[in-house]
């Protein structure tokens, strides 16, 4: 009996889901969006008894996410997630584009409302996290970085003397630049003492090589065993890196935060179904309430939902229409603009403006009219 990987393959050609893998490591996508894309194929061929993809059309493809909603009675992410990934399998990997690939319909995501905790509520979930748990929560708290970005972090990332954290890879594969909280400085250096010690316990086991983004550790060898490069949250144990086969220590795993969260608000008597993002959402929508303006004509800032002026976010935000001559110029506006102090100036302005002493906390900032 043939395996789905096998099916209607010759044995010069690679099999289907080989085939699949090779094409998303070639798009570059995420090692999580190849696993999920290589099941989901495998479920579709399963399904219809291991027939071919190419024996199939919309009607197959339609009876497969009509029985995940149905019978499996998935989300409707899910179910898109399950169409998109075989879209992908036909279009990319066998070439196919045939109208009905359009015509198939995609779920409707229902519009739900975001869970933010009160400040109140977000204090007594941290007071109750503990080790190395507390300074993730805090640091998403303080930070707004998403849940991957923050147990991804390199050594390299951290610029303590800017207060800067540089976020890499993130949504869409996309870059930026975030604020470290002032508050967990010590904390962060303490942590990256004792991290050091582990380290140079790896270094001399020969284990202390970490993976590295595409190419770059073919082009430099050695940097994958240098102290930048090592995640700033490692796992408790080594592991075999899914790609290259060799045993590492990995970061930790997001799920042990998740746990330690679910427990943090369970103790601290909080009903709603907080998680780690709940904290980023904290920071986006705080500012359903209020909306400030950069008192030199920097562009109107959105909501921001810190209030106290340490918690504040540096964020550069696409400008909107109508604004500023300032904000036509640089092409950010400002949300929650102070940062150890004072307000700290989009990335665009010219050095001579960067030298210029900004306004310190509240002074200047003001409703937007």
């Amino acid at each position: 009996m043939n395996t789905p990987d096998e099916t209607k393959n010759t044995p010069s050609e690679p099999r289907l889901l080989d085939q699949l893998r090779d094409r998303i490591r070639l798009k570059h996508y995420s090692i999580r969006t190849e696993a999920q894309y290589v099941q989901w194929a495998r479920r579709f061929i399963l399904f219809h008894h291991k027939r071919h993809p190419r024996e199939m059309g919309a009607e197959e493809v339609e009876a497969f996410l009509t029985h995940l909603a149905v019978e499996g009675q998935v989300a409707a992410a899910t179910q898109n997630q399950a169409l998109s990934a075989l879209l992908f399998l036909y279009r990319e990997v066998m070439g196919i584009d045939l109208p009905w690939l359009d015509g198939v319909v995609r779920a409707k995501r229902p519009e739900r409302l975001p869970v933010v905790l009160s400040s109140n509520e977000a204090q007594r979930v941290l007071d109750r996290m503990q080790g190395v748990y507390a300074l993730l929560a805090r640091l998403l708290y303080g930070s707004g970085m998403r849940l991957m970005e923050c147990v991804r972090l390199r050594v390299k990332d951290l610029d303590f003397e800017q207060r800067e954290i540089r976020v890499r890879d993130g949504k869409e594969a996309k870059d930026r630049v975030t604020n470290l909280p002032e508050t967990l400085i010590a904390a962060l250096r303490e942590h990256l003492a004792r991290r050091r010690r582990i380290f140079e316990d790896d270094l001399r086991l020969g284990k202390a090589g970490v993976s590295l983004p595409f190419a770059f550790e073919r082009k430099y060898p050695a940097a994958n065993r240098t102290w930048s490069w090592q995640y700033v949250f490692p796992s408790g144990s080594y592991s075999i890196d899914p790609r290259s086969g060799l045993e590492r220590r990995h970061h930790i795993d997001e799920k042990l935060l998740q746990r330690a969260m679910k427990k943090a608000v369970s103790a601290a008597g909080i009903t709603q179904p907080a998680t780690p993002h709940t904290l980023r959402h904290y920071v986006r929508h705080l500012a359903a309430r209020h909306r400030l303006r950069h008192p030199h004509g920097a562009g109107t800032a959105g909501p921001c939902r810190r209030e106290h002026d340490d918690d504040l976010h540096a964020r550069a935000q696409p400008r909107r229409a109508g604004g500023s001559e300032s904000a036509r110029h640089t092409g950010v506006e400002w949300i929650c603009v102070t940062l150890q102090g004072y307000a700290r100036p989009p990335p665009q302005v010219g050095l001579a403006q960067r030298n210029q002493t900004f306004l310190p906390r509240h002074v200047g900032l003001r409703p937007a009219a």
